[in-house]
């Protein structure tokens, strides 16, 4: 575009597709709630009009995305989600190259030792898992959804993110913590966490759990990923804490320089 003598170039807009939106909104809701659903049921839980609903669905149950019952007029997500799940995972290596890492983590530490996916800047989604054989379980599968910036893995999106400060605080707000944090301590642990390249979650979280993240950078320290360990509060001392953190990043480096070298 050209406005006067100066030439400016517009980022190109991007224009929302209706239908493209709602049949993701469909599946969504579907592999939330976990239960079929009626046609009806879906329109008044997304606010779509059941007639445009019904187009929709069948166009997904078509493509094998969700499965209709014709005795209960029920929709569910069908095994066309599985083949693209499949896809999805065999194209990302960090699964297979961080789950060694997070199988040592649990059995030594008796830790919950998770691999998190932080590429996204809305939600951060757990993308590898290993439990080890104590009582202690942290409520949390492959493909849990978390808000970006929640707990500590949060605190290093913010410090090895790009959002701008005005972005961090509004969504900083929004976040739900078990015992809440005024904003100022957040940024403080941010910018801990920016200098050390590692954050704890104590106690504001989930309340009486620890929580370990460590980022997975690429060489322009942008961050890709985390290797997060949770256990309960006390059962790791301040000294146990300082050498399962110094595992984790040297794991977090391996695990980097196998990504991008």
């Amino acid at each position: 575009m050209v406005k006067g003598n100066k030439e400016t170039t517009d980022a190109p807009r991007i224009r929302p597709v209706p239908a493209v939106s709602r049949a993701i909104a469909i599946l969504r809701l579907l592999g939330k709630t976990r239960i079929p659903m009626g046609v009806n049921a879906i329109a008044h839980a997304l606010n779509i009009v059941p007639s445009t609903c019904l187009h929709i669905l069948r166009a997904l149950t078509e493509e094998k995305l969700i499965s209709f019952d014709s005795t209960s007029k029920h929709y569910r997500l069908g095994a066309g989600m599985l083949t693209l799940a499949r896809s999805a995972i065999e194209s990302n290596v960090f699964p297979v190259l961080v789950q060694p890492a997070l199988d040592r983590l649990s059995t030594q530490w008796g830790v919950t030792a998770i691999g998190v996916d932080a590429s996204d800047p809305d939600q951060m989604v757990v993308v590898a898992l290993s439990r080890s054989n104590l009582p202690f379980r942290l409520h949390v599968d492959v493909g849990s959804v978390f808000p970006s910036l929640l707990s500590a893995t949060g605190r290093l999106v913010a410090a090895f993110g790009d959002q701008p400060e005005s972005e961090l605080k509004k969504r900083f707000q929004k976040l739900r913590w078990d015992k809440p944090l005024d904003y100022k301590i957040w940024q403080k642990e941010v910018e801990f966490a920016k200098k050390n390249r590692y954050s704890i979650d104590k106690n504001t979280y989930i309340a009486g759990i620890t929580i370990v993240a460590v980022p997975v950078l690429t060489p322009n320290g942008k961050i890709t990923h985390t290797i997060v360990c949770a256990s309960l509060m006390d059962a790791l001392n301040k000294s146990q804490l300082v050498k399962l953190t110094n595992e984790m990043q040297a794991q977090a480096h391996k695990v980097a320089d196998h990504l991008f070298t």
